[in-house]
C-alpha cells in the first residue's frame, strides 16, 4: 500500500453534500474526487480548468435588474404567459 497521509477542508455544508452526490453519480467518492484535481494539477502544471475574474455575461446588470422584476412580479401574483413564437418576436 502507498504511504498516504489525511486532509482536511472546510466546505460550506451545502456545497459539500452536492458534491458528494454528483460525485457518486460518477462513481466517486471526495477523496478520489480530490485526488484527481490534485494529479490533474500537476499533470498540466496548472488548475485543470480556467479560473477567472471575469464575471459570467448571464449576471449582467441588465440581466439581473430584468430577473429581480420578474421576480417581483411573480411574488405578487402577476404572471404574463407568452408563446415560443412571441418571445421569439420580441428579440
Amino acid at each position: 500500500m502507498t504511504d498516504t497521509t489525511n486532509l482536511n477542508i472546510r466546505m460550506d455544508r451545502k456545497l459539500k453534500e452536492q458534491a458528494e452526490v454528483f460525485f457518486g453519480e460518477l462513481g466517486l467518492n471526495m477523496s478520489t474526487a480530490f485526488n484527481i484535481f490534485v494529479r490533474q494539477s500537476l499533470r498540466q502544471g496548472k488548475i485543470p480548468f480556467e479560473i477567472s475574474i471575469t464575471a459570467d455575461p448571464y449576471y449582467n446588470l441588465t440581466n439581473m435588474k430584468a430577473l429581480r422584476q420578474s421576480m417581483r412580479e411573480a411574488a405578487e401574483g402577476e404572471f404574463v404567459t407568452k408563446t415560443t413564437d412571441e418571445l421569439r418576436a420580441m428579440e
